[in-house]
């Protein structure tokens, strides 16, 4: 009923001889007269019809089954995506030429640049989780030095650019001396294991506090150490807790990985910026890397899901 009336109104002032419509006749008709070429009136129209296509889309999908309305959602937002770039007017065929190894360059960013990602990203979340479980544990301890050094750490690395960082470990170490110098790729994975493990010290500190009190009292009175009691009762119960976070994180890095492309590494978006300039395609070759991340973080969001329900699975309602 409201995009009729609209829909009406916007007639009666393109028809209407007033004021009004001779006020807006550039806007309708466009810059140097009526029907010269598309204006305010065609576009109305065309977004009040992309509307009401999209308003019973929506009618439609609701009666849907939620199992249905899932995939059928997906497909529908893939194809206005493709669409989308597709009207950029670009070559995407540069995607199946052939790159340096004899293979098309749309693989050789797969198996080079991808490649370096992975493992890049894979060794600094290593890195990072067993500096946050320190930073943690120091964070919660009652002893002053090591609360000190955790909040300095935690602060320091979430309080500066991670770029910044990679250009003090790349290129301030080795002012300290030539056996500081590190180099391009260990450079990148210490960078990112400083910077993210201190955004993950807080994920595991508040997983940690998040276990309730009680679990505490119930191992003490069953003769537990402190020790035992961390390890087998807490922090299993705590993954809970810190497991979808801590995925989330990682997604991040994956992506935050290109920017050891400043020192020179061959990751991902490195590879793609390379062949494209190339080729003169870097607009295609970055369209091809957006594609290679977002697969990845699909499937590292279905392996976060089932680590989530696995240590969410003694909390699962049961009806």
């Amino acid at each position: 009923m409201v995009i009729a009336c609209l829909a009406a109104l916007l007639i009666w002032m393109q028809l209407a001889g007033t004021r009004i419509g001779g006020l807006i006749a550039p806007l309708t008709g466009g810059a140097t007269g009526p029907g010269t070429e598309p204006g305010f009136f065609l576009h109305a129209v065309t977004g009040l019809a992309i509307a009401g296509a999209l308003w019973v889309n929506l009618i439609l999908l609701r009666l849907l089954p939620f199992k249905f309305q899932v995939p059928i959602v997906w497909v529908e937002l893939l194809v206005a995506f493709i669409t989308f770039v597709s009207s950029f007017d670009r070559d995407f065929g540069i995607w199946f030429a052939t790159s340096q190894d004899g293979t098309t360059n749309f693989v050789y960013l797969i198996t080079t640049g991808a490649v370096t990602t992975l493992y890049v990203s894979f060794i600094s979340i290593a890195f990072a989780c067993i500096l946050a479980m320190a930073a943690a544990l120091a964070r919660l301890s009652d002893n002053g030095l090591a609360y000190a050094a955790s909040t300095f750490y935690t602060s320091f690395f979430r309080g500066t650019p991670l770029l910044l960082q990679v250009y003090v470990i790349y290129l301030g170490l080795p002012q300290l001396g030539p056996q500081f110098a590190l180099n391009a790729v260990p450079s990148g994975i210490l960078a990112l294991s400083l910077c993210y493990g201190a955004y993950l010290a807080e994920i595991f500190r508040a997983g940690i506090l998040g276990v309730h009190p009680g679990q505490h009292d119930a191992a003490a009175a069953l003769g537990l150490n402190r020790k035992l009691t961390f390890r087998k009762i807490i922090f299993p119960q705590a993954m809970r807790f810190i497991v979808p976070p801590t995925g989330n994180q990682f997604i991040a890095m994956l992506k935050d990985s290109s920017l050891v492309s400043v020192m020179g590494v061959w990751e991902l978006t490195r590879t793609a910026q390379i062949i494209g300039r190339r080729d003169f395609r870097v607009f295609e070759m970055l369209i091809a890397a957006a594609i290679i991340y977002w697969a990845l973080s699909i499937c590292f969001e279905l392996i976060q899901a089932r680590i989530e329900r696995h240590y969410g699975k003694g909390y699962t309602k049961r009806g």
